[in-house]
């Protein structure tokens, strides 16, 4: 488990802000689609929550969790919200505007620059 729980949080650590994944998403990136629960349980023993920002892992359907092991939902939506995320109700994420797609956001321009500054516009 020790080497499905490094693999898991080496895929977290990727997340940018502002983006979320859920379980399943994860999952998958590791190819094992059915262990969308074992994900859950890996990010419960991380052990740097700070460098490793499991509070973007939300559900399929954008919800957080209320188990959040790093002080409850109240503090991963402020984490989240914090960032940028937004939030269609008290505890669902707007997944389509929010969802982490690491091949599409390669491809975009980073939130935190000036892009009409930096082109002189």
């Amino acid at each position: 488990m020790a080497e499905f729980s490094e693999r898991v949080l080496d895929i977290v650590k990727q997340i940018p802000r502002g983006k979320v994944a859920s379980y399943g998403q994860i999952a998958r990136m590791m190819g094992s689609p059915r262990s969308a629960r074992y994900v859950g349980y890996a990010l419960r023993g991380n052990h740097d929550p700070i460098v490793i920002p499991c509070h973007r892992v939300v559900f399929k359907d954008g919800r957080i969790c209320e188990g959040y092991a790093f002080g409850g939902p109240e503090v991963q939506r402020a984490l989240l919200e914090d960032e940028g995320v937004a939030f269609l109700d008290d505890m669902h994420i707007d997944m389509d505007a929010c969802l982490w797609q690491p091949e599409a956001d390669r491809l975009s321009r980073p939130p935190d620059i000036d892009w009409e500054k930096e082109m002189g516009l």
